[in-house]
C-alpha cells in the first residue's frame, strides 16, 4: 500500500520518556534531519530537575519538543501536534500539553503494573476515555526493538537502550526525513564500539521499514513539509551556548585580545566552559576553578594582565561573585559575565528556565555599583550580543553582564553563519608611559567614553596599584577624601549612563512606533510575543512590539518611545523585574503580565492578555 503524504506547513513533534530512554538523542537527532530538509526550526529540551530521578517517576521524565516547518519559525509551539510517550509517566507529565485530536503514540511495552503504578495511574489509561480526544497509536516498541537487534547479542538492557532509534526511525519516515545523517552520526559515534553502532542502526532501519510496510495510513497520515525559503548562505543549527561562544571568541579576535575564561560548572551555564575549551587555537584560554568566587576572581587577574576576562554561571553562582564583581567595577576592569539564568531561588530549579534574576544584575552589588547589562533573545543571537558585551567591557573599561537563560542556553535554530570579514573591529590600545617622564596615572580618563587608561603589567613606566578601595580621580592613590568618593561614584554612573549615547536607538520590533498598546519584552519571550503580536494585529487590535536587547542603560530613546502608547504591558517569566525598572525609570504605569512556571511562555497566554488588554 502506497501511503498518502499529506503536505503541512508546520508541525510540532514532543518527545518524552524517562532520563534514561535517551529522548534529547532522539530528539536533537531529528532535529539534525530536519535542518537537513532545509525546514525553519525550534526546539526545547526540557530535562529533569534531579540528577537522576528514579525510573519510571514522572520525577524523572525527560522531553523533546521541536517545531519545524516552510515558514519563519519562532518559537517551540504552544502545543504537540504529535507526542511520543515511552512510558506512562511520560504520558502522564505530557498528555495536558498534546492539542485535541493530536496524535498520541505510545510504547505499549512499558506500560506494566509497576510502571503505571509509579506514574501515579491506578489504572491503564489505553482504552479508557482519557485518550478518546487523540488519534492513539498503540505500538509495543519495547518488543520490537528487541526482535530488531537479536541477531547482535546484546543483553536485554542493552538493546532496549535501541528503542529510542526504533522510535527515531518512525518518526523519520513519519515526517520524510532521511536516515542517512543519523546512521552517519551513529557510525562515528560508536566507531569503537560497532557493534552498538550496527545494533542502532537496525533499530533506527526497522522503525523506518515499520511505517513503510505496517500500512499505517489507514490510521493516520504521512506527512510532508517543505523547505523554508531563507537567505542564500549556509546554514547550521546552533544552540545559544554555541552561538554564545563562538561570540565569545569573536569579540576576542576584534579586539586583539586573549579570552580567558574563568568558570565553575553550574546548569545550565556548563556548555559555554565545554565549548571554549575546544578552542585553545583561536587563543581561547578556559580554567575551571573550584568555586564561583576563584573562578571570577581568575577572569579579573586576567583582564588585569592585558587579556579579556569572561566568566560564566547561572542565578546562584553570580549571587557568589558578587564582591568580585564589585571589585572589577571599583579597578575598572574588563570582564564579560555571562548570566544563564534558570528557576530560583537557591537552588530552585537547576533544569528550568526563568527570567528572574534582572535585579541582580542591575541592582545586586553593595554600594552604588552600576554595569552594562545586555540580553540576548534567542540562540543566534547569541553571538552578536557576545560580541557587543565584549566591545562595550573593553571601550569603557568596566564588568558587563550578559543575561541569557536555560531555554536559549538549550534550544537550537538555523542560524546563518557570518561573514567574518565584515564584522567591525574594536583594537585594544594599551597604555604606554608618559611621554614627559612623569608617574604614570592608571585613573586618566578618555574624557568622551570616561573609561581609564589599561596598562598591561610588565610595561616600563606604567607600574601602578590598583584594588577595591576607592582611589583618588587625580592619581589613582587610595583616597579617603569625602568630596572624592563622590567624584569617583558620580563618574562610574556617568560612565555607564553614557553607554546610551553607543547604543542604538530603540526600535519597534512589529507594528507602530505609537498606538494603543505596547508590548515589550526582554530576552527569550522575543518568539512568543512576536507570534502573538502578530495574530493580534491579524485580528485588527492595535498593538505594537518592543523588545530590549539593552536593559542598562536603556537606549535614551526608550522612555519617549513607550509614552507614545496608551498601555504598556511586560510579559516576562518572573514576578515583574522590568516592569518595575520601567517604572522607576520613566513614571510609565506598565502593567506586569508573570510567569514563574519553569516553563516558557505560550503565544497563547500572551495572546489572551493582548485582547484582554484591548477590551478595557
Amino acid at each position: 500500500m502506497v501511503s498518502e503524504v499529506q503536505v503541512l506547513e508546520s508541525a510540532v513533534v514532543r518527545f518524552a520518556g524517562d532520563s534514561g530512554d535517551g529522548m534529547q538523542l532522539t530528539g536533537s537527532q531529528f532535529t539534525n534531519s530536519t535542518a537537513l530538509s532545509g525546514n525553519d526550526l525550534a526546539t526545547f529540551p526540557d530535562f529533569p530537575a534531579e540528577i537522576r530521578a528514579p525510573a519510571g517517576t514522572t520525577f524523572g521524565v525527560s522531553a523533546f519538543q521541536i517545531n519545524f516547518g516552510a515558514r519563519a519559525i519562532k518559537t517551540v509551539g504552544d502545543r504537540p501536534d504529535v507526542l511520543v510517550a515511552m512510558n506512562p509517566a511520560a504520558l502522564k507529565v505530557n498528555l495536558a500539553n498534546l492539542r485535541p485530536g493530536g496524535l498520541l503514540v505510545v510504547d505499549t511495552g512499558a506500560f506494566t503494573p509497576r510502571n503505571l503504578q509509579k506514574a501515579g495511574y491506578e489504572e491503564n489509561p489505553i482504552g479508557t476515555d482519557a485518550l478518546h480526544d487523540f488519534q492513539l497509536i498503540e505500538l509495543d516498541m519495547s518488543k520490537m526493538t528487541l526482535e530488531a537487534v537479536k541477531e547482535f547479542g546484546l543483553g536485554t538492557k542493552d538493546a532496549l537502550r535501541c528503542k529510542n532509534m526504533w522510535t527515531l526511525g518512525l518518526m523519520l519516515w513519519m515526517f520524510s526525513r532521511k536516515r542517512e545523517p543519523v546512521i552517519d552520526w551513529l557510525k562515528d559515534k560508536f566507531k569503537k564500539a560497532p557493534e552498538l553502532a550496527d545494533a542502532n542502526i537496525a533499530a533506527l532501519n526497522a522503525g523506518h521499514a515499520f511505517g513503510e510496510t505496517a500500512e499505517l495510513s489507514a490510521t493516520f497520515k504521512r506527512y510532508q513539509i517543505g523547505a523554508t525559503h531563507t537567505d542564500p548562505g549556509t546554514y547550521r543549527t546552533v544552540t545559544g551556548s554555541q552561538a554564545l561562544s563562538w561570540g565569545i571568541a569573536a569579540g576576542g579576535e576584534l579586539a586583539g585580545l586573549e579570552i580567558v575564561l574563568g568558570s565553575y560548572p553550574i546548569t545550565p551555564a556548563s556548555p559555554i566552559l565545554h565549548a571554549l575549551s575546544g578552542m585553545k587555537d583561536l587563543g581561547v584560554v578556559t580554567f575551571q576553578a573550584e568555586d564561583e568566587i576563584a573562578a571570577v576572581c581568575a577572569a579579573i587577574g586576567a583582564s588585569y594582565g592585558g587579556a579579556l576576562g569572561v566568566t560564566s554561571s547561572s542565578g546562584p553562582g553570580i549571587a557568589l561573585k558578587t564582591e568580585a564583581i564589585g571589585l572589577a567595577i571599583s579597578t575598572e576592569l574588563p570582564v564579560v559575565v555571562i548570566n544563564s539564568q534558570r528557576g530560583g531561588p537557591s537552588t530552585g530549579l537547576p533544569t528550568k528556565t526563568e527570567q528572574s534574576d534582572l535585579y541582580q544584575a542591575i541592582y545586586g552589588r553593595n554600594g552604588d555599583a552600576p554595569m552594562p547589562v545586555i540580553a540576548t533573545r534567542s540562540p543566534g543571537d547569541c553571538f552578536e550580543v557576545a560580541i557587543e558585551a565584549c566591545r562595550l567591557a573593553v571601550k569603557y573599561m568596566t564588568p558587563v553582564m550578559l543575561m541569557t537563560d536555560g531555554f536559549i542556553a538549550n534550544a537550537a535554530e538555523p542560524w546563518k553563519l557570518p561573514d567574518l570579514d565584515a564584522l567591525d573591529p574594536f583594537p585594544v590600545t594599551f597604555a604606554t608611559a608618559p611621554a614627559d617622564g612623569s608617574d604614570f596615572n592608571p585613573s586618566k580618563r578618555d574624557p568622551k567614553t570616561l573609561a581609564r587608561n589599561w596598562a598591561k603589567p610588565g610595561q616600563p613606566g606604567c607600574e601602578h596599584r590598583i584594588g577595591g578601595i576607592e582611589k583618588s580621580y587625580d592619581t589613582g592613590d587610595i583616597s579617603y577624601d569625602p568630596a572624592n568618593h563622590q567624584k569617583m561614584t558620580d563618574t562610574r554612573m556617568n560612565k555607564v549612563a553614557g553607554i546610551a549615547d553607543d547604543i542604538p536607538l530603540q526600535t519597534v520590533d512589529q507594528g507602530d512606533d505609537k498606538g494603543t498598546l505596547a508590548i515589550v519584552g526582554w530576552g527569550s519571550t522575543y518568539g512568543p510575543i512576536s507570534e502573538a503580536v502578530k495574530c493580534a494585529r491579524a485580528e485588527g487590535i492595535s498593538v505594537s512590539h518592543v523588545h530590549l536587547r539593552y536593559l542598562n542603560p536603556f537606549p535614551r530613546n526608550l522612555g519617549d518611545l513607550l509614552s507614545g502608547f496608551s498601555k504598556v504591558l511586560v510579559p516576562e517569566m518572573n514576578a515583574g523585574q522590568l516592569k518595575t525598572v520601567i517604572r522607576d525609570k520613566f513614571l510609565i504605569d506598565a502593567k506586569p503580565l508573570n510567569k514563574v512556571s519553569g516553563q516558557p511562555f505560550k503565544i497563547q497566554e500572551i495572546l489572551d492578555a493582548i485582547r484582554a488588554e484591548a477590551a478595557n
